[in-house]
């Protein structure tokens, strides 16, 4: 029991009091659905990326098995398991973008930040995240998103005023 305690101490005060407000929305018992906000919190707190500690830490919080959590933030996109950039820039791929260029936006983000993606700038202030498949954003294609706010109908000038204003 020591163990499990000493792991949910790695979770601040805040990150548990969110976990609890997550917990809260579900039925009894059914405290997995609050796993992908548990991620988040945590990631947001910890410099953008999970460690194997924080997992468990979520795990044993949740009264989960480890895997159970470890699958969560595998599968999702959202989620990085290894330290990377302040901010993420993610270029939507899928057909609608590739239609509207796309290609052509990843290419010039990578010129322009001297990176390829999947990788960091040297400064770590830019994460560009694998390609993604789809970000829902269709209608406004070529589209990405920067920390989690959506960029729709982008050209190369517009990107680049979107990346100058990142600190």
């Amino acid at each position: 029991m020591a163990e499990v305690q000493d792991s949910i101490g790695a979770l601040s005060a805040h990150v548990r009091e969110e976990i609890d407000q997550w917990v809260a929305k579900f039925p009894e018992g059914k405290q997995r659905s609050a796993v992908i906000a548990a991620l988040h919190a945590v990631q947001h707190e910890n410099n953008g990326y999970l460690t194997p500690e924080l997992m468990d830490a979520v795990a044993a919080y949740l009264d989960l098995a480890p895997i159970q959590v470890y699958e969560i933030a595998t599968f999702y996109s959202m989620f990085e398991t290894r330290p990377c950039g302040r901010h993420h820039v993610s270029v939507c791929t899928n057909i609608s973008c590739m239609l509207r260029g796309a290609d052509d936006i990843v290419a010039h983000v990578e010129g322009k930040l001297g990176i390829r993606t999947g990788e960091s700038t040297p400064d770590g202030r830019i994460f560009l995240k694998r390609e993604e498949e789809c970000l829902a954003a269709c209608v406004g294609a070529p589209m990405m998103m920067v920390d989690h706010v959506y960029h729709e109908n982008l050209t190369p000038e517009k990107v680049d005023e979107i990346l100058d204003a990142l600190e």
